[in-house]
């Protein structure tokens, strides 16, 4: 994050139990697992935002929400690490009903960030005006349920709208190298749309990973809140602190703040 000169960093498959938040090297870690080493996501920001923020609700080990304090309006931000094409479909509906859940905690009128690993390829052909021409690959089912929900909650697909070389717009490869998609993504509700600057992935980045990070420069404008409240959404008797266990994160999605 010092490096890229990030303020805020979104993590997919961060593989820790329970939910709760940290601090390490200024930086404060907020997480949401669940009772095994598998899935979970979280959200670190700099000292900066750390100063700024009003709560999180971790909804799942797959949706976590965080409410920063802005001028004038509040800023939303919503993490997320998408059921994989392998998962069924009752898993997949989970994952939307949390999302639906994290996004009734937002006033409409504050601005909405989601970003993670959607595991879908939204394609590269225009949808109105949620999905712009600068996508990459082949739409899939998976791409076309996410479509559907953005079109219902009036998001946009950030990446999509901005003209890129395709080794700025992919996300994943697989192993061996051979195949390179688009599934990961950062997303901002429409009428925020000229907000966000830019969104691009870094794929020179050193990050351990088989994803690369998605970035995107927003122009927003926060304020120091005095007080934090977290209220946790999962079974209490299974929060603890833990220390990382050292497992690769999968995916990272970052923003960057300009003031």
């Amino acid at each position: 994050m010092e490096r890229m000169k990030l303020n805020i960093l979104g993590l997919s498959e961060v593989r820790w139990k329970g939910a709760g938040k940290i601090t390490s090297g200024g930086h404060e870690i907020i997480y949401s697992g669940g009772t095994e080493s598998e899935k979970g996501i979280g959200i670190i920001v700099d000292k900066t935002v750390s100063k700024a923020i009003k709560g999180y609700w971790a909804l799942s080990d797959r949706v976590l929400l965080v409410k920063i304090a802005g001028k004038p309006v509040d800023l939303n931000i919503i993490q997320v690490y998408a059921p994989t094409a392998n998962s069924n479909d009752e898993d997949l509906d989970k994952f939307y009903n949390d999302l639906d859940t994290a996004k009734t905690q937002c006033k409409s009128q504050d601005p909405l960030i989601i970003m993670g690993d959607f595991n879908a390829k939204v394609g590269t052909e225009k949808v109105d005006d949620i999905v712009g021409k600068h996508g990459l690959g082949i739409r899939n089912e998976r791409g076309e349920k996410l479509i559907e929900w953005c079109q219902t909650n009036n998001i946009i697909v950030g990446n999509t709208w901005f003209q890129q070389p395709p080794r700025r717009k992919w996300t994943w490869k697989s192993p061996g190298n051979e195949t390179r998609n688009q599934i990961d993504y950062i997303m901002i509700s429409k009428r925020y749309r000229n907000a966000l600057l830019l969104a691009k992935t870094y794929p020179s980045a050193d990050c351990y990973s088989d994803h690369v990070p998605v970035v995107g420069k927003f122009k927003l404008k926060l304020k120091k809140n005095s007080k934090l409240s977290a209220n946790i959404k999962l079974d209490t008797a299974i929060l603890k602190k833990i220390k990382p266990s050292g497992k690769n994160i999968k995916s990272q999605s970052r923003i960057n703040l300009k003031p």
